[in-house]
């Protein structure tokens, strides 16, 4: 497969671009807003024999949930509707030098169980005709890239702890069902950065795996289903300002 930017900037339209947690920090003081998506799975036997559970469980935090335990994951995302702030009015990126490290990585897929479709993709069919061959025998041919993605996977493993921890301080400890879908939370972006800066400063990434979490069920068959696994149904999302987004809306 080939690829080379046209520069038609649809991809930095209307997407919520995954930050590692150094780079929500930084859109945040850059005055950027950040959406804060959860979602988790059970612990269970499957873990060891699906690869795609293995790969979400090492980006993931292990925590209780009920009498059971879950695995949380937790994506900061920068929050764009319509053209992304940093785009100029020629479409191209005022701060290029610095942008996140998914914007490098882009068209590629982070996920290796998720493979690169170009028809999933806002380019236009040109950029896909033309250019350097970027995937052969379903791997990255460029190094830097291969090392860019290899960068962001281990940011996911490197930050759990720490998101989950500002997490708590923000109220935020529910989780929507891998597969369903996620909960969704706007946190105001001061609050943000001061419970940023106290899980640094009071080391509490460190206690994070033993904060409880629930699991959000939207219909009453998934209520019965996690009723019988031990796990911890969540209340209400209003009452915690969160929002849930169906799979389907979230792709």
């Amino acid at each position: 497969m080939r690829f080379s930017c046209v520069g038609c900037g649809k991809c930095c339209n209307d997407h919520h671009v995954p930050l590692t947690l150094s780079e929500a920090v930084q859109w945040a003081a850059d005055g950027g807003t950040l959406i804060v998506l959860t979602e988790g799975f059970l612990d269970n036997e499957r873990l060891g024999l699906d690869p795609a559970l293995q790969h979400a469980r090492r980006r993931s935090l292990r925590v209780p949930c009920g009498s059971t335990h879950a695995y949380v994951a937790i994506t900061f995302a920068a929050y764009n509707q319509g053209p992304c702030r940093n785009l100029d009015e020629n479409l191209m990126c005022r701060i290029y030098e610095r942008r996140p490290l998914v914007c490098r990585i882009y068209p590629m897929e982070i996920n290796p169980h998720i493979p690169l479709r170009a028809e999933r993709k806002d380019c236009p069919p040109q950029a896909w005709e033309q250019g350097p061959l970027l995937i052969h025998g379903g791997k990255a041919v460029d190094p830097a890239l291969g090392e860019l993605i290899e960068r962001s996977r281990q940011a996911d493993r490197d930050d759990i702890a720490a998101k989950a921890a500002i997490c708590k301080l923000l109220g935020i400890r529910t989780m929507a069902l891998k597969g369903e879908g996620f909960t969704a939370f706007m946190p105001n972006m001061q609050h943000f950065l001061q419970a940023a800066v106290r899980v640094g400063e009071l080391d509490l990434a460190a206690a994070a795996e033993q904060q409880p979490w629930s699991l959000h069920a939207p219909s009453e068959a998934l209520v019965a289903q996690l009723e019988e696994t031990g796990a911890l149904i969540a209340a209400a999302l209003e009452q915690h300002n969160l929002t849930y987004i169906p799979l389907r809306q979230a792709s």
